[in-house]
């Protein structure tokens, strides 16, 4: 069954970023943390693939473990992309995604959630927040460096800067 957001128009499929979802409770566990997606179908009760429209930004987080605790933890911020455009592949994602922001390992990701929290509290919802904050907080990780927080003044700077092309 796919059920689909009323205001958004119906995804074509040549152009829509499908993202699956696993949640095998305490085994494997790839669930959204943000987005907003165009499509949504249900393979099974463990199993799901959503549709992002070219531009929009989500994040992803992976999970899996085993009886000894943790295997992997991962977040992902991407941005699906039209036609055309480079993209970069990832396992779960088809056909790919603009990678903006990886983080490996729990203190890393337990941060960026944390930073998402932040950007909500703003009244900000994090799919709109600029890609060039996450880049700056991908990079910045990477270096094992403080990033800055997002701000209402960049995020309205950035809504100009995108209303007028930029």
């Amino acid at each position: 069954m796919s059920v689909r957001h009323p205001e958004q128009p119906r995804p074509d499929p040549g152009s829509t970023t499908f993202v699956d979802l696993i949640w095998q409770e305490k085994q494997v566990e790839y669930w959204l943390r943000f987005g907003r997606f165009c499509h949504d179908h249900r393979l099974n009760r463990q199993r799901r693939t959503v549709g992002f429209a070219p531009g929009n930004v989500f994040a992803v987080v992976r999970w899996a473990g085993n009886d000894y605790g943790t295997v992997v933890s991962r977040l992902d911020i991407l941005r699906a992309v039209a036609p055309g455009e480079a993209f970069q592949t990832l396992p779960f994602v088809k056909p790919g995604a603009e990678i903006l922001l990886r983080v490996s390992g729990w203190p890393k990701v337990e941060r960026m959630l944390q930073a998402v929290d932040a950007v909500e509290v703003l009244g900000i919802d994090a799919h709109a927040v600029s890609p060039e904050h996450w880049r700056h907080v991908h990079n910045r990780i990477t270096a094992g460096e403080p990033f800055r927080t997002y701000t209402r003044a960049q995020h309205a700077a950035w809504l100009k800067r995108r209303r007028v092309g930029g």
